[in-house]
């Protein structure tokens, strides 16, 4: 029989685990990979003396797996394509035009704008850093910009993206999760997600306007380094295209990027003039390595492959998997079940579903996990004060969706570090937009603006289905 919990049990459990990981990681700076096993030990521990059946940790670890099994695999065939499409010459002719079309002056605030309309096509933030967005890092380091600010551009541009498109895999499971109409739920986001957009896009602005004479004579240099090594065409753009074909037509993402990675490699192997296995098996498994003789290009270029995701894939596993003992345990059920029964108003139960899937993030690292969980807790109390479920939906997405790019044991925190290379907390202060989403949904809840309530008639109707 399955022993009770106490809250205050659970929460102090909670607490030294979140302790551990956070001194671990940010003061000490140790791996969070060997931070997240010393916690899932911690959390073993409990279980031995909590006297949990043995069988509990398999289940939990499975468990917790489970949901991490397609992100993992994404994140392979990205580190491949990332690869091919700087070989094929994708990435490189994206860096040309760039140069050509985007403002020196304002180029952060034009990246997070650009970053956001292509993520509201894809659907998928991951997709868009992965591909324009590696392109438009490598400008901003020619530039002279700071990296984590311009990774904190393109990421808030994508999230942003991502939030708000009907083709978004987590926009679609927070309206799901609650029973809300998409349409309606991406509408009901606005009153939080356009006001840290605009706020997000004054900071850009005032941070990222680059003041200082910018030596053109070096983006040039670049410019003709990538000109005279890479294959600069406009049909390097096919693939680009491609991937908003397979968004429009809602092809799942691992076909969409496998589907990528073969066409970059037919144009490979056409640039070539012929095909070599094992040299493109090298550049799929450990990455493009660039040999143009300019540091700074080669810097930059010499990225991608399988092999580049392994820390990241690492990471997963064992954070999913401190995820599931977690909620095996009882843990984290323990903590949400009980504040939910205490709480009475619609700010109250708003704040607190917010910071709930906030902490899901940083307990679990699981994106989807920090929606669904919170998601199922709160939804019968949200009916029971009359709030509509697109309140609860919008609230899932604005602190369980973007915050975990935030999160340095995070999937997506995880794969935008493994990506661009700069370390999640050096680019967390920039991620604007993640940063402010919870802010104004902590101002709606407070102010009554954008909550939207449900008729009395449909809350009598819902009550007397729920009686029969």
């Amino acid at each position: 029989m399955k022993k009770k919990i106490s809250l205050l049990e659970a929460s102090i459990v909670l607490i030294i685990i979140l302790l551990s990981i956070s001194v671990g990681v940010i003061a000490l700076k140790i791996s969070p990979n060997v931070v997240v096993l010393f916690a899932i030990a911690i959390t073993m521990g409990y279980m031995a003396i909590k006297r949990m059946p043995l069988e509990r940790i398999n289940e939990g670890i499975v468990r917790g797996l489970k949901p991490g099994i397609i992100p993992i695999f994404i994140f392979l065939l990205v580190g491949a394509l990332i690869a091919v499409w700087i070989q094929a010459g994708i990435i490189p002719t994206l860096m040309v035009v760039g140069f050509k079309l985007l403002s020196v002056k304002w180029f952060v605030p034009s990246v997070f704008i650009v970053c956001a309309v292509v993520g509201s096509a894809v659907g998928s933030a991951f997709t868009v850093m992965s591909t324009v967005g590696i392109a438009f890092f490598g400008i901003g380091a020619t530039l002279g910009l700071n990296p984590a600010l311009v990774v904190g551009a393109i990421a808030s541009g994508s999230i942003f993206g991502d939030k708000m498109s009907p083709l978004s895999e987590s926009t679609n499971l927070a309206s799901a999760v609650v029973g809300a109409d998409l349409f309606d739920h991406i509408k009901n986001m606005m009153w939080s997600t356009i006001p840290a957009f605009v706020v997000s896009l004054i900071l850009f602005a005032v941070l990222g306007t680059n003041t200082q004479a910018t030596q053109l004579g070096d983006v040039q240099e670049v410019i003709n380094v990538l000109e005279a090594n890479f294959n600069i065409s406009v049909w390097a753009l096919v693939p680009i295209v491609l991937m908003l074909v397979c968004a429009w037509k809602k092809v799942p993402a691992i076909v969409t990027i496998l589907l990528n990675v073969v066409v970059a490699v037919v144009m490979i192997i056409i640039q070539q003039g012929g095909f070599n296995p094992v040299e493109m098996a090298s550049v799929i498994e450990n990455g493009f390595v660039s040999h143009t003789g300019h540091e700074q290009v080669d810097l930059l270029l010499t990225r991608g492959g399988i092999n580049s995701m392994t820390f990241t894939v690492l990471l997963i596993i064992l954070t999913l998997s401190l995820g599931g003992l977690l909620m095996k345990a009882g843990l984290v059920s323990t903590v949400i079940d009980a504040v939910a029964r205490k709480l009475t108003s619609s700010a109250q139960l708003i704040i607190v579903s917010l910071f709930s899937s906030i902490g899901i993030n940083i307990f679990v690292g699981e994106q989807l996990l920090s929606v669904i969980l919170p998601g199922d807790a709160f939804k019968n109390e949200f009916k029971r004060v009359g709030l509509a479920p697109v309140v609860l939906s919008r609230t899932l997405e604005d602190g369980g969706t973007v915050i975990n790019y935030l999160i340095p044991w995070g999937i997506a925190g995880s794969f935008v570090a493994g990506t661009f290379g700069v370390p999640t907390i050096e680019y967390l202060p920039f991620v604007f937009f993640s940063l402010l989403s919870p802010v104004f949904s902590i101002v709606s809840a407070v102010t009554g603006i954008g909550v939207k309530h449900v008729e009395p008639e449909i809350m009598v109707r819902e009550t007397s289905v729920s009686h029969n």
